[in-house]
């Protein structure tokens, strides 16, 4: 296969920071004003036309966000300089959704025709939903999903229109106690995805959400919910853009995965954030009989991302995965990893993750493997390596595994390397320029995890891996 010609094909995929890094002039109808407090609920929910008891639900959450501390154990430095009360929680242009592309305002239309939507879209996407600031600004499907009974639609249109779904899950897999940024997100969440796939569909071309901040000292709080009923199939693919700015950008989003029997989804995320972003993420998935959870996640950028994707593997036979690659350049920490829930025997999960760091980037893995006691013939398999590019970077391991029960086992093994200059020099010695030698060492450390990811994504991550390498050796 010609990387470089099939490469050309997937050319607007753009996952060069640069491409990103722009803003227009803000321009927006609603604006909830700066800091967090109960009017600021309100008026997103009456913004909204909410029912009564998403109100309540806002509010509980409010309270549960004020009551909890920062976690104090990791991260700690980063977390503290982030100001809630700096932060504007809810910017819109109050234009509503379009279903065409010719009736997205024009500065919409040119920050995503920049980031490529339209033509992703025609290439290869069965759906998309294209999120700018706080709401929702395109939304478009294939006549053929909504023909089989797929819903594709942003999380306030299923709020209101597929209550008797939306309902049922929405907030049980991520509860607003779970942590502190959980609990904001159930405040002041606005736009997302809501999907759902009946009994024994399977969708054979992806559907994407792009997420682009446009606004300074902004925090964009999407909430996603997909659930695949039994038997069913979909990959979901998400982008995520932000232009540099001085001050400190929050997005803190929650993914809500629902697999039923014998279900397959895949959640594959690739973020490209300026690094004044706190990316604070949590994103949980279950898993019943005989179902398939896969996260495959891509973290580049962002001053400190705190992401853990997890499973609960609660039905017999169920699988989960958690693919990830993470790069921490200068000033950046990356504090990713996985979790994975047996809950019912004969489970079994997989974590691949691989990390390089750049500069004084820091890269840390943070896993959590559970089998509990009344359980048999569950397997786990985890393995962490990573890759140190200066004498200054840094890497962390801190897993945590919990097994009991009959007939259970757990692997886990982590390795870390560090690329010399010895070897760039020898490497140069037979012909290739510095940059090169640094690209051809760091692709061939991902280069397994790389394949996992779609082709029009690993393309333009082996793109973004030579951009990164630049200047790094030193």
């Amino acid at each position: 296969m010609d990387l470089e010609k099939d490469g050309a094909k997937f050319d607007d995929i753009r996952l060069d920071r640069s491409v990103g890094d722009f803003s227009y002039a803000e321009d927006y109808a609603y604006d909830a004003g700066v800091g967090l407090n109960e009017g600021v609920v309100r008026y997103i929910s009456e913004r909204k036309g909410e029912d009564p008891w998403v109100l309540e639900f806002r509010l509980k959450a409010l309270g549960e966000f004020l009551r909890k501390e920062n976690p104090t154990h990791w991260a700690t430095k980063k977390l503290d300089e982030l100001d809630f009360s700096k932060i504007r929680y809810y910017l819109a242009k109050g234009e509503g959704k379009k279903r065409s592309w010719d009736d997205v305002p024009e500065d919409v239309k040119k920050t995503f025709e920049r980031l490529g939507v339209p033509e992703q879209e025609r290439a290869f996407l069965a759906g998309v939903e294209a999120q700018f600031d706080s709401e929702s600004a395109y939304s478009n499907m294939k006549d053929y999903l909504a023909k089989d009974g797929v819903i594709f639609v942003d999380s306030s249109e299923g709020l209101k229109k597929h209550p008797e779904i939306f309902r049922k899950y929405f907030g049980k897999i991520v509860p607003i106690s779970d942590n502190k940024y959980s609990a904001l997100n159930s405040a002041v969440f606005s736009g997302g995805s809501f999907i759902y796939v009946p009994k024994g569909v399977k969708v054979a071309q992806p559907l994407q959400a792009y997420f682009r901040i446009n606004a300074e000292s902004f925090g964009q709080f999407e909430r996603t919910l997909i659930i695949a009923d039994e038997g069913a199939e979909l990959m979901y693919m998400e982008g995520c853009t932000a232009p540099r700015f001085e001050t400190g950008t929050l997005h803190s989003a929650v993914v809500e995965l629902v697999a039923l029997k014998g279900a397959k989804i895949q959640y594959v995320t690739v973020q490209n954030w300026s690094n004044n972003v706190y990316n604070l993420v949590t994103k949980r998935g279950v898993a019943d009989e005989g179902a398939q959870i896969r996260w495959i996640d891509c973290n580049v950028g962002s001053g400190l991302t705190m992401k853990y994707p997890g499973v609960v593997l609660r039905g017999e036979g169920a699988r989960g995965e958690v693919i990830s690659i993470a790069l921490a350049n200068g000033g950046q920490h990356q504090d990713t990893g996985a979790k994975m829930i047996h809950a019912a025997s004969n489970t079994s999960s997989n974590i691949l993750s691989k990390s390089v760091s750049i500069g004084d980037g820091r890269a840390s893995y943070r896993g959590l493997v559970h089998m509990g006691k009344s359980f048999s013939g569950c397997r786990n398999n985890t393995e962490c390596d990573a890759l140190l590019i200066n004498s200054n970077s840094r890497t962390d391991t801190y897993p945590a595994i919990e097994c009991s029960g009959a007939g259970n086992s757990v692997q886990h093994e982590a390795s870390v390397s560090k690329l010399s200059k010895e070897q760039i020099f020898y490497m140069r010695q037979r012909g290739l320029t510095e940059k090169e030698a640094m690209s051809l060492s760091v692709n061939g450390f991902v280069n397994d995890l790389v394949k996992e990811f779609p082709l029009e994504y690993s393309v333009e991550l082996r793109r973004l891996i030579d951009l990164e390498m630049e200047g790094s050796v030193g």
